[in-house]
């Protein structure tokens, strides 16, 4: 997975870096489909925000965090980026989607 990070009124260091990269790590565990991810983290006076868009096979995904501290907002944005990237793949993989087609009588 391609990850573009970028920072408005912030400076992104190299541990703001790492830690982003190992957050959305987990992504890639649970779907292997991702093709690239957007983040960009900001800070407007005491609002630290993290926002993310995912490029999946076939969706974009987009997320946004807000919290007094930027690692937790970071965190936060990876939880729900997290939930929405499983509801995606129960999606895709919907095992029941076909059964009752096949359910009905043929005419």
């Amino acid at each position: 997975m391609q990850i573009k990070l970028s920072g408005h009124h912030v400076e992104i260091t190299q541990a703001l870096h790492d830690y982003v990269h190992d957050k959305l790590e987990r992504i890639e565990r649970h779907f292997d489909n991702v093709t690239s991810a957007q983040v960009i983290l900001s800070v407007e006076k005491l609002r630290q925000k993290a926002e993310a868009t995912i490029h999946v096979a076939g969706n974009e995904i987009y997320a946004d965090a807000v919290d007094e501290d930027l690692y937790a907002a970071i965190d936060a944005l990876s939880d729900k980026i997290d939930r929405q990237i499983k509801k995606h793949k129960e999606k895709m993989t919907e095992k029941h989607r076909g059964e009752k087609a096949r359910d009905y009588p043929q005419p």
